[in-house]
This record gives C-alpha cells, structure tokens and sequence, in this order.
C-alpha cells in the first residue's frame, strides 16, 4: 500500500482492543481513512465513527497493543500502488510485496513493517507515444515500458487530469521521477495510488458478446463464461474449487491474471507460489508468472487483512483494463471473505443478519462482483475484467447465505458436486445443477469462431444428458437390462459424453487444455456415434455388439494426443468402417 511516507503528528489514543478492532480516541479521521495504531504502527482503517470514538480494523495481528498507545492518523483512505512492477509479483493482503519483505527479515514478517507496492528505485525503459504539443486527457497513454516478456505497460495520463504536453522525453526513469510535464505544470509519473473500494473510471459499458476461453470442455461448451462476466465455483471441501480456480488462471485466454488467495489454506496457497513461476504459458511461450499477479493471504492471517487483499485485487485488474488488457480475476473464496466480515461485524456489536452474517453482506458482494465488465476505456481502447469466485459453503450446502447471494450477483455458476468428486469424475462440476446466463450472447460467436453447428450440437447433448437423468430413476429401480434397446443406447451414448467429453485430466500435459475446436471434434465424433448406432439399431443390430465398437475408446484415447487432428480423422473413419461391417452382417 501507499500510505506509509502519508503519516502525520496527529492522532488519537486507544482506550480498547477486541481482537483485530481497536477503539481509539480523539481522532478527526474519516470513513475508511487509513491510521497506524500502537507503538508499533500497525496498519488500520476506520470502519466505524461514533462520537469521539473511532473503530479500526487493523490488518494485522493486535497482540500485546494496549491502550493508552498512540494512534497516528493518515486522512488518506487505503490505496494500491500502480506502476510497472506489479506483474509477477507477489503481495499480502495490504500489498506488501512478499518476496522483498522475506529478503529483508526471512521466512515470518515482522509487525507493523511497511514497504511500496512497487520498487521505487528500479528504473524502467519509458518510451514516449505522445510528442510536445499533443493535447492530452484522463486515460491516455503517453508511453510504454517493457514490464515482462507478456506485459507491455501502458503509462496512462492520470483521471481527472488533461492539458497539452510540454515536456516528454525517451530514458530510463524510477516510478517516481518526472516522465510528462504539462504545460500547467501538471507533472505525469509512472506511479498512480488509487483508493482501493473506489473503482476505476471508464466511458460505456459493452454487452458480454466475447467468450473467456477457459480450455475446460464442460465451462466452454455447456456453461461458457463472457470477457467482462462473473461467475461463481461453490463447493465442499475436497470438489476440486482450488485446481478449477488454478486450471482457468494457466489456461484461460486472458492477457493478464489476478490470482487472490483470500483466506485459503497455507499449503494450497504454497502450491500456488511454487507452481506458476514453473509454468509455461501456452499463449507466448514465456513464463506464466510473466502475465500474473499473485495476492497471498492466507487463513492463518489476521482476517481483517481479508478485504483488502479482494479490493487490491480488483483495483490492479482495473488498471491493467485500462490499459486495454483483457483481465482474469480468481477469488478463491470469497467465503473466507465474508468470515472475515462476520467477526468483525460482531465485535462491532452489529445486528447480525442470517448466520451471523452482516446484514451488509449481499450490498458488499454485490460491490465486488459489479466491478466486472467489458468497457470501452477513457483513451477507447477495448478491456475486461472477468471475476470469477469460489464459494466454499460448509458441508456443501448451497442454501446458506453466502452462496445464495453470490447466486443472485453472478450470471454463470458452475456447481461442483462432491459426489462426482468421490467417484474420481474431475471438473466435478454438476452438468445438471450448473448454468451460465451468457449463452444466448455468446453462441453467436462460437457459430461464427468455430462452428455454425455449435448451437445446436449443444443443445443435443444437453438433452441427451438430461435424458439419463430421468432414466437413473428407473435404473436404480429395475436395472439397465430391462430398459427398451434404444433406452440402453441413450445411456451409453450419456455415458460416453460423461467419460469422454466432460472429464478432462488438468494434470495430463496435453489434456489439461483443449481449444474449443478440439471440444467440437469430440462433441461432433459422439454425435456421429449415436447418429450410426440408431440407424444400426433400426437395421436390427443389437445394443450389445454396438457397445462392443472400439472407436469411442479410440476417440477417448485421441484426446491425449498432441497432434489431434489427423488421429481423430483415424478414429471417425473407423466408426464409420466399424458400423458398417455391422449393419452388413445382419
């Protein structure tokens, strides 16, 4: 965070400390303004006022503060550093970054410890793209800088700030040195702070007509997500939500991914760290740390640290938005989030709402999730933000509160089903629970993109899925076996859309990923099966010798293999010899 060189001689004193809120005295402080509590400066923010009391969350651990020590105020509200540097790194919940704080005091933090969210003394290659005398306004890009092989950082003029440009010039600078000067003296760097709970200005808003392509069969092809869109993962422990989280930020084509470990487990967030500096990025080649940045705050850290690690989150995919970037947000969990917000809340002294939670619990969601969107940018350039949360409801009950007013926000869910993940079924995500709102905006595009059949292929498998849902029931009654033949073939022909198309292997080096033209090839290649196992059917031939073809275990095979293509022509055209030789011998 920014706030560290902002600290002033006035301030209060504390006269109580119930856990992470701290009660002080004689403050002149505002909402959410930013104070340092204690002797040893411990951040925190105003989240109350009452009278001459003043009550602060504070980010970090309170032990040992007592009062009668002093509170410092700032009169800032709590604000993120944006400047080149911010890709590939890693941070806390307050911005702290991870990796420079480590080197300075080891594997545990110390308290009350402040660093920039950027390196104030690297210096970066500015490139102008703006010349003396070019007029400028709020949003416009006055240069570039090489942030990472991925990432080209577009310095941008400031909101609420516009002239001409007087002086500009080609060099290496630090974040904080003069690149622009304007001709009112406005001076231009490449350091912006921003509040972090205001959200980033834009010009319009566009209608979510692009997909985010996830390279996960089941989320491209039955529950598509837009660019701009929001989507919600809820859960029981142990139904894939962290690898689901883990397989969209490596896989999904987003220019740029904002990863928040918000509250989850210290060995879930380790894997994290040491899995996405090792990973390739299957877009440019380089490292997927190149395009990403990482917020750790896990579930063993002081819960207050919670909300603004979702806040620093979204205010650092906005700005890369504006610079006409395409932004993948992961949440993982926004549960762990509005735990946070129910202690606080009682410790506030507040009504409690359904569960315990405050009742401010949906407006807060709500606040997060609507900083989505596809937009036309101030400079009008093209950008997204695309959030994506995993709910983490205990026991798996959907019905509590958290989960229900997520589902109220979101316009995509996709449900993960613990049964499904008993029976080794990844994604476990529930084909029958599970929807997206962004459907009907979006077959346009997978018609014109992939395939003009896309549409109604969809809707084929969903109703064959459908169709073995409701024959279970008479299944588990009277057996498979009893079952009319051409009932039998619905089955198999569900059974091979379950086993081949909608399980997918995130740890297979080819599997993990499959483009959504692969995804039509094997739509397609079940499709043309059920198509000749009917007019078998018709012919006389029985359910058994149909189920005995080899070429829906070859098709399963042909997913594994890298060069898909002329392997899956193999396959189809051995269906078609294998239902031929059929059909001729009865």
């Amino acid at each position: 965070m920014a706030m560290a060189d902002q600290q002033t001689e006035s301030g209060g004193r504390i006269t109580r400390v119930a856990g992470p809120v701290v009660t002080a005295e004689g403050l002149t402080s505002g909402m959410y303004d930013v104070v340092y509590v204690g002797e040893e400066e411990l951040m925190g923010e105003v989240i109350e006022i009452d009278g001459d009391k003043t009550l602060i969350q504070v980010y970090e651990e309170t032990g040992g503060i007592k009062p009668g020590e002093p509170v410092e105020e700032t009169h800032q509200p709590l604000t993120v550093d944006l400047a080149p540097g911010l890709v590939s790194s890693v941070y806390d919940g307050i911005q702290r970054p991870l990796d420079t704080l480590r080197a300075e005091m080891g594997d545990f933090i110390d308290r009350g410890v402040t660093a920039p969210g950027v390196d104030l003394d690297k210096t970066w290659e500015f490139n102008p793209t703006v010349s003396e005398g070019d007029p400028v306004e709020a949003g416009d890009v006055i240069g570039k800088v090489p942030e990472s092989p991925s990432i080209t950082h577009r310095v941008m003029v400031p909101p609420n700030v516009e002239g001409t440009v007087a002086e500009i010039e080609q060099g290496e600078f630090t974040v904080e040195e003069t690149v622009c000067r304007l001709e009112d003296g406005t001076e231009i760097r490449m350091r912006q702070e921003w509040p972090v709970r205001e959200a980033r200005p834009y010009e319009t808003k566009h209608r979510p007509t692009v997909p985010l392509i996830t390279g996960q069969r089941i989320l491209d092809t039955l529950f598509p997500i837009a660019k701009g869109g929001t989507a919600a993962i809820p859960g029981p422990f142990g139904s894939g939500k962290t690898v689901t989280q883990q397989s969209l930020a490596k896989w999904s084509d987003a220019d740029l991914v904002v990863y928040i470990g918000c509250g989850e487990r210290g060995n879930e967030m380790t894997e994290v760290l040491e899995e996405f500096p090792e990973l390739e990025d299957p877009q440019t080649g380089n490292a997927l740390m190149d395009r990403t940045v990482l917020i750790a705050n896990t579930s063993n850290m002081p819960v207050a640290a919670r909300e603004s690690s979702i806040y620093t989150g979204i205010t650092i995919a906005e700005y890369y938005r504006d610079m006409g970037y395409s932004v993948a947000l992961m949440a993982d969990s926004t549960s762990r989030w509005a735990e946070a917000m129910r202690e606080i809340s009682s410790r506030l002294e507040e009504m409690p709402g359904e569960e315990g939670y405050p009742a401010y619990l949906a407006a807060r969601l709500a606040e997060f999730y609507e900083r989505a969107g596809r937009v036309e940018t101030l400079n009008g350039k093209e950008g997204s933000v695309t959030v994506i949360g995993a709910v983490s409801p205990p026991g798996g009950d959907f019905s509590e509160p958290v989960t229900q007013n997520t589902l109220r926000i979101v316009k995509v869910f996709w449900a993960l089903d613990s049964d499904l993940a008993q029976r080794r079924h990844f994604p476990a995500i529930n084909w029958l629970d599970s929807y997206s709102l962004y459907e009907s905006d979006l077959e346009g595009w997978f018609e014109d993109e992939v395939d003009e059949e896309w549409g109604d292929l969809r809707t084929q498998i969903m109703d064959i899925l459908q169709e073995e849902s409701e024959l279970q029931d008479i299944v588990q009654l009277v057996g498979s076996d009893a079952l009319p033949e051409d009932q039998q073939l619905t089955l198999e022909v569900a059974r091979l859309i379950r086993e081949v198309f909608l399980q997918q292997n995130a740890f297979h080096p080819v599997e993990t990923y499959s483009a959504p033209q692969k995804s039509f090839k094997i739509l397609k290649g079940i499709q043309r099966f059920n198509e000749l196992a009917r007019e078998a059917l018709d012919e006389g031939v029985p359910v058994a010798e149909i189920k005995d073809t080899s070429a829906p275990a070859e098709l399963a095979q042909a997913r594994n293999e890298e060069d898909f293509d002329p392997v899956y022509e193999d396959v189809m055209q051995m269906m078609e010899d294998e239902f031929a030789e059929l059909t001729e011998a009865v």
